[in-house]
Order: C-alpha cells, then structure tokens, then sequence
C-alpha cells in the first residue's frame, strides 16, 4: 500500500499534463482554480481516493475575472445587481478594496442574502461534477487585507469573526447536504480555541501558515504547539509550511516532522510552498515513507518533540532561540533519506526537523 501525505495547493498559473500526471502519482489532496473541472475528473478517474477541492473565496469578489467560472462564490456583476449592501464600506461610504491584492472587493459578509446567495452558486456550481467540495478561502480572523476597521455601522474585526462563525455552518451543511465537503482556510484559530473543530466540522480545514509566516519568520514555541490541535481533525486537514520555493529549504521537513509527531494515523495532508507559491509540484520523498504504526505518543524534550514508530522515527525543535538546540536520542536500525545510518542521537536547532526509517 502507498502512503500518501502530500497536498497538490495549486491555484495560480494553468496545469500542465505533467503535472497532473505528477499528482496522480504522488498527493492525496489537491485544491484547483474552480475552472479546473477536468483535470478535477481526470484526478478522481485515475486516484478515487485523493481528496479534490475547488477553490472558492467567502469574502471577496474580484473585479478581473470574466467568468463564466468565478473563484468568488458571488460574482461581481451579481453584486453589483444585488445593490450597495452586498459590499463592505467604510465609514465614508466607499468601498473597500484589498490593499495587498489589488481587484479584490471586501464583501458584506454579514448580509444574510449575500450568505444565501454564495451558498445556492456553490451548490450550483458543485451539482453533478467529480469535485469532492471546496476550499474557502479567506475565512479571515484578523485584517490582513487593510480593511482597516470600524467598518459602516462601527463593525469590528470580531464582529466578522463573529459572522464567520454563522456562514462557515450554512455553507457547510448546504454542502454536506448534497454530498460535498466544505474545507475553510481557517485563520489563526489557535488564537479562539474551538474556532478549529467549529469550522472543519463541515468536512476538514486548511491551515495555510503552519509553523511559519514565511522561510525565516516562525510562530513561537507556544503558538506552534497550539496549531497541533488542528492535525486532529475533524475531517480532513491541510496544511502549508512556508519555504523559499526549495524542496530542500530546511522548513519543508520541519513542517513534515511536526505533522508526523503530532498527526501520525490522522487524515493529514502537507505542503511547503513559498509566499502565494502556488503553481509548482513541491515534493520530497518523505512525503510516501511508510513508517508504520506509532509505538506511543509524542515525547517532549523542552520544546523538542519526538515519535517512534513501528518502522520509523521523527523529531521537531519548536524552540525559537537559535541557542535553543536539543539533542534527541534515536531509535536503533534506522536510515536517513540518502541511505546512510541513523545516528544514535540527533541534535536539532531551533525551527528543525528529521524523520528516519527502517
């Protein structure tokens, strides 16, 4: 049996044969542009067990697509019909456009006919096609975007958290009603404990800044183990480690270690991109090691963690301080991905990771 833990994030520039081909032999889920129908087909024909999501965004719509196909669950010419109140505003009346992504229009989220209508374009859009549900994006927690808040009628930042917390579950049992999976990019949840089990409830979700903001800026030792939570489910869980792009940037199996550590035998799939790198096949080899069954939990060394397994061994250094090193020992028998013998012990600097097999 193939082991399979990579996750295919792939929504920026067209997909090309080889890379679907890439897919089929080696990830276990894929999030596509939502116009990718076919290649979503051509993905459950050959591998009906990965798991394929279309990407839909629950808060913005995007002034530069021309459809007929919209990455948005509402597209701009329906708002624009629907009236003003299905966009966001500021105080003065003008609408918000997203400052680090231009083209891109904060919604009035807290509007009910924009949650319906979103719901019923998703539905539609999903009716009788091989995509397993979506991924929905921008299930915001904080201001990424300079909204810049209060927003029209003195709306916060919580009062959106607050508003996320009702239209993930409308969407989510409208989807699970006909049979789809809805999988939010669930924001920060380690920061509201629950927000995690509340929004993956609906088939999964997707944490897209495990670990790392990007390849030299990590979460602290206490956030880092707050996010493990996640890898426990429900449904399915993605997960992107930030790197430089490199296959062999050093957060790829930091990243990949932690998710074995702490999600061994849970449905758990990971990436490790850099920022909005999302056209590309990353890939290491550990990705498919087999390494059994695990032989107890995870061990903790300080803030260093640690697994055994039937057939295998990994470790993590969640430490932050660069003189926070932490020597681990090793179980006997194992080789490193180039072949050579494990060592007897291990020592891993901070934001590290290594995994061994039989």
């Amino acid at each position: 049996m193939v082991t399979r833990r990579g996750a295919w994030i792939r929504y920026q520039d067209p997909l090309s044969d080889e890379q679907l081909d890439f897919a089929v032999e080696h990830y276990q889920a894929a999030i596509l542009q939502p116009w990718e129908t076919e290649a979503a087909g051509r993905l459950k024909e050959q591998r009906p067990d990965m798991t394929v999501l279309a990407y839909k965004c629950l808060s913005s719509v995007r002034d530069f697509e021309q459809g007929p196909v919209f990455t948005s669950g509402v597209s701009l010419e329906e708002a624009e019909e629907a009236g003003e109140e299905w966009f966001a505003h500021r105080e003065d009346g003008s609408r918000i456009q997203w400052a680090t992504y231009p083209g891109h229009w904060q919604m009035a989220v807290w509007e009910p006919d924009y949650r319906e209508r979103w719901c019923d374009n998703v539905a539609d859009f999903l009716e009788d096609t091989p995509w397993d549900g979506v991924m929905a994006d921008n299930d915001v927690f904080d201001d990424y975007y300079g909204l810049r808040p209060p927003l029209e009628g003195g709306r916060t930042m919580a009062d959106l958290r607050r508003t996320m917390d009702q239209f993930v579950p409308e969407a989510g049992k409208r989807l699970n009603g006909m049979g789809k999976v809805l999988v939010p990019n669930i924001a920060e949840s380690r920061r509201d404990p629950g927000r995690w089990a509340r929004h993956a409830a609906y088939g999964g979700g997707f944490e897209e800044v495990f670990l790392a903001w990007g390849p030299d800026r990590y979460l602290d030792p206490a956030s880092a183990t707050a996010q493990m939570e996640e890898l426990g489910g429900p449904g399915i869980t993605i997960v992107r480690t930030a790197t430089d792009g490199r296959d062999d940037h050093p957060n790829f199996l930091y990243g990949l270690a932690a998710v074995l550590v702490f999600g061994a035998g849970e449905q758990v799939c990971f990436s490790a991109t850099d920022h909005d790198g999302y056209s590309g096949t990353p890939f290491r080899p550990e990705l498919e090691w087999d390494l059994g069954t695990p032989v107890g939990g995870p061990q903790q060394k300080g803030h260093a963690w640690s697994r055994e397994f039937t057939d295998g061994w990994a470790g993590v250094n969640l430490n932050e301080s660069k003189r926070r090193k932490v020597t681990l020992s090793v179980p006997p028998g194992l080789r490193s991905a180039d072949g050579e013998p494990a060592p007897a012990k291990v020592t891993l600097q901070p934001h590290e990771g290594v995994v061994y097999r039989r």
